[in-house]
Order: C-alpha cells, then structure tokens, then sequence
C-alpha cells in the first residue's frame, strides 16, 4: 500500500522533524485576552510584526537560524473558543491533563516527582494561572539569536497572555544526555513522513514502519480507525503530546552502575549497555553483544530485532539485550507481548538535554536532565500505556523459549521489576534482571535496591494543531 499523501505546509514541523540544533527554550503560557490571543496566534502564523512564524513540515533549505512551535492544553483551547462538547472528543487523558490523579497514577509521577513538586507553576492551578499553551523555541546554535528572538516573542505575549514559567535545553558535545549515552538515534518511521536525510539511500526497516495515524489525525492508524475530533478543522494533520521535564542524578546513577558491576562482575560499562539495551556510543546490544566496537552507520543503528529461527540470530532470552532493558521495553519490536504489537503504541521524542555538562571532579550542585515533548495521536494509547504497562510493569511479556528450548530459560521470566530510567524504583522493589541461561531463571543474576534516578519536573499534556487548525483558533469570535 502506497504511503499517504501528507501536506507537509499543514503539519507543525517538530511532529514530523528533527530540527537537530543546540539550544531550545520552551514557554509556558496561561491566555488572560482570549481576542488579543488569537491576534498574537495570526501574526506567528503569518510572521507578521517582525515575528517568526511557525515552522512547518516542508523542508526548509538552507536551514534558518531558529524554528518554532505553538501547541494548547484542554483549557487552552476552551479559553480560545473550543466548547465543552467539542473539547468532549479530544483524548481522554489530554482533556484530564498531566497533573490530574489518573494521569499521574498512569505515568507514575509519585513521590518526589509528584506535581506539586514540579517547576514553574506546572502542577496544579495556581493563582500565577492556569497552563494554556506552550510556545517552543529551537535554535540552531546562536545565543544571540535566542535572547534576541525570544525578546521579540514576549514582547509579542505581553498582551493577551501572561508567562508563568520558561525552560531551556542545550546540547551536550557528541549528542549524549547526561548519563552519558548517545542520543535521538531510534525514531518511527512514519508512512508518508519526510525521510531523514542519512535513511535516503536505504529500505525502510519494517519492524520500525508506523501507521501515520499513529502520530497525525485524519490518517489511518495502527487498529484500522482513524482518531478525529471536533471541529473538523481540527481534526487532520493535529497531534497531542506529553511535554516532560525529567531531572537526571548523575552521580545517582553512577553509583548504580557500580553496584551493578560489583554484585554482576561485569564491567560498569557492560552495566550501563545491559540497563539501557545500547553501548553508550549507541550500538546496540543484539548487534555488538560484547563490546561497543566502532560506531555503526546510521542507517544501522535501529535494522536489528529480537527473535529469529537462527540460534546465533535470536535472542528472545534476552541473553544479548536484556528482556527488561530500556529500548526493548519501549519498542519491543519482534518479541512476543501481551496485548498488541509494539507498532501500536509508538512515540516519537523531540528532546534535549538542559543543564551544564556533569563533571565528577569539578561539577557544581545543579539541576540537570531532560527537556521535550513525546508525540503521539492517542496519549492514553501511547505514551501512558508505554508508561504504565511497559516500564512500569514486567508482566507484558509472553512466555516464550528460544531455539535451545525450555532448559536454556522463558522470556517471562528473564524481566523483573521496572525500566532503570523511567520506573518508579523504590530501593524495597526495584530490580533488573540480567538473564542467563538455565531452565526457571535459574541462570539469571538479579541487580536490586537501586533508585529512582530520574525525577519528573514537569509535565503539560498539549495538542499541536494543524496550520490549517491555527487559523481557525485564531480567527474564532
């Protein structure tokens, strides 16, 4: 079937884009004129008033120095005009929002990272306003160009809006985040999206080929359906997304990784690759299972997958890549899990490190982690139930031997515990599992009572209209 036809001027350009730059600055809005909004969202549109407009999915070339992307939470969009009824077809969990109890209860926002924690007015309602849209600023690698342009951009949001809170991101050298694994390697390859640019010269990989409405409105999805919503100018080329603010603690992790290699006695660096399911240079496991090796191309970073009826291919024991490492939780691809395939519940991630460089000798007391948006048509579908079932539960996986049959071990029983990296994991109960071979478990080696090393800051659950879509909200009575 032939990849749909989608109107790249239609489509906000981070839904479909890497922008690949080295700053960011994301604000955070609540609408105070509701007429004076909509002036402020035609004039972004139009590029009017000496602003930038929104960047779009069309390829832009040579490439501008800074990109930009507007998006609205539920009562966002009711306070621009959206009704009650209207606003009623929307995603249950965008209408509920980030903050609210199921939603927490889904993503496991607890403890430290409950949201009365969270940073700049974020959780809760508070008397600074209610958290209406977020306009995200990415630019290419000037300083000068992002106070300058956001200069201009709250100039523009002085009227009609008041600004409760903005964050930044910057990259790291080499494309790693903090904990020291390269990073934005593992994307969907969305039907009809722009290729990226090193994929041009290879075949489409089908385990990681996603139905477009997956992550764009009006398009067919995974189930056969289609996700719409009311009005209809709203309802294609749309798409929601989880914007999260995730602290990491570096030296946290550190020492998990070496308590990790001291139970284990393998190398921290082999720690580090098993919890994660990739070398910290990228390559992953089932590809280079016992050493890093030189960083493979591009277009090789993702071809690879778990089962296969050649033993020294398969790896359903996860002996090479762990059953519960974080890349398989998160895309399973080929293994065998309760429910549906691993197509049905993609996202894709447009993040950023924020903060300064860590340093064990050197390194100041700071926040640092990761800043950005995770991008799906359906939040409860996507990106809650990858929270809620995948990394936060080890009962998904499907009882399954490898070519050595049942004496060599059973998936199920080679995953314990949560994801390392987005699980709650209190030192009573956290638990990774590094399989080995024997029936029953009985080969494997259990890493227990680590923490929790990452620790939301932030959450708003939005919806990144259409261009057409931005019209409409702007031109609304």
């Amino acid at each position: 079937m032939a990849d749909p036809t989608i109107d790249y001027d239609d489509v906000q350009g981070t839904i479909l884009r890497g922008y690949r730059v080295n700053l960011a600055r994301h604000f955070i809005f609540s609408i105070t004129d509701a007429a004076q909004a909509r002036r402020t969202i035609a004039a972004l549109l139009d590029g009017s008033d000496g602003l930038p407009s929104i960047t779009t999915a069309r390829h832009i070339h040579p490439k501008p120095p800074c990109f930009l992307n507007l998006s609205f939470t539920a009562p966002g969009l009711s306070a621009l005009g959206i009704t009650a009824a209207e606003l009623a077809t929307f995603d249950q969990a965008f209408q509920r929002g980030a903050a609210d109890p199921a939603s927490v209860a889904a993503v496991g926002d607890v403890g430290d990272s409950a949201p009365e924690h969270w940073l700049g007015n974020l959780g809760p309602a508070t008397t600074a306003g209610q958290v209406h849209a977020m306009l995200s600023l990415w630019v290419s690698e000037s300083e000068e160009v992002l106070q300058a342009t956001s200069a201009k951009l709250r100039g523009a949001f002085a009227a009609g809006w008041r600004e409760l809170y903005a964050h930044d991101g910057v990259a790291l050298p080499g494309n790693r985040v903090h904990f020291g694994y390269r990073d934005n390697i593992a994307q969907p390859d969305v039907d009809g999206a722009p290729p990226r640019k090193h994929e041009r010269a290879y075949d489409p990989d089908p385990l990681n080929s996603v139905k477009t409405g997956e992550f764009l409105l009006g398009y067919p999805n995974e189930n056969g359906g289609t996700y719409q919503v009311q009005p209809p100018q709203l309802s294609t080329n749309g798409s929601y997304a989880a914007f999260r603010i995730l602290e990491q603690d570096v030296p946290l992790f550190d020492s998990i990784l070496s308590q990790g290699a001291a139970s284990s006695g393998l190398s921290t660096e082999m720690v580090a690759a098993k919890m994660c399911g990739r070398w910290r240079n990228g390559n992953p496991l089932v590809l280079a299972p016992d050493e890093p090796g030189p960083v493979l191309p591009k277009a090789s970073l993702n071809r690879f997958h778990y089962v296969d009826a050649q033993p020294e291919l398969d790896d359903t024991l996860g002996l090479k890549c762990p059953v519960g490492a974080h890349i398989r939780r998160n895309n399973p691809r080929d293994e065998g899990v309760v429910g549906t395939s691993a197509r049905h519940h993609r996202i894709v991630r447009r993040a950023m490190p924020y903060g300064s460089e860590y340093d064990p000798v050197t390194s100041i007391a700071e926040q640092r982690g990761l800043v950005g948006y995770f991008i799906n048509a359906n939040l409860r579908n996507q990106f809650e139930f990858l929270m809620q079932q995948w990394n936060d539960d080890a009962t998904f996986v499907k009882s399954a031997v490898g070519p050595a049959g049942p004496e060599a071990g059973n998936a199920t029983l080679n995953i314990s515990g949560q994801d390392v990296f987005l699980g709650i994991n209190a030192p009573s109960v956290s638990s990774f599992t590094l399989p080995g071979v024997g029936a029953k478990g009985s080969g494997n080696t259990k890493l227990q009572h680590f923490s929790r090393s990452v620790i939301t800051r932030g959450g708003v659950y939005c919806f990144f209209p259409s261009i057409t879509g931005l019209r409409y909200l702007a031109n609304l009575s």
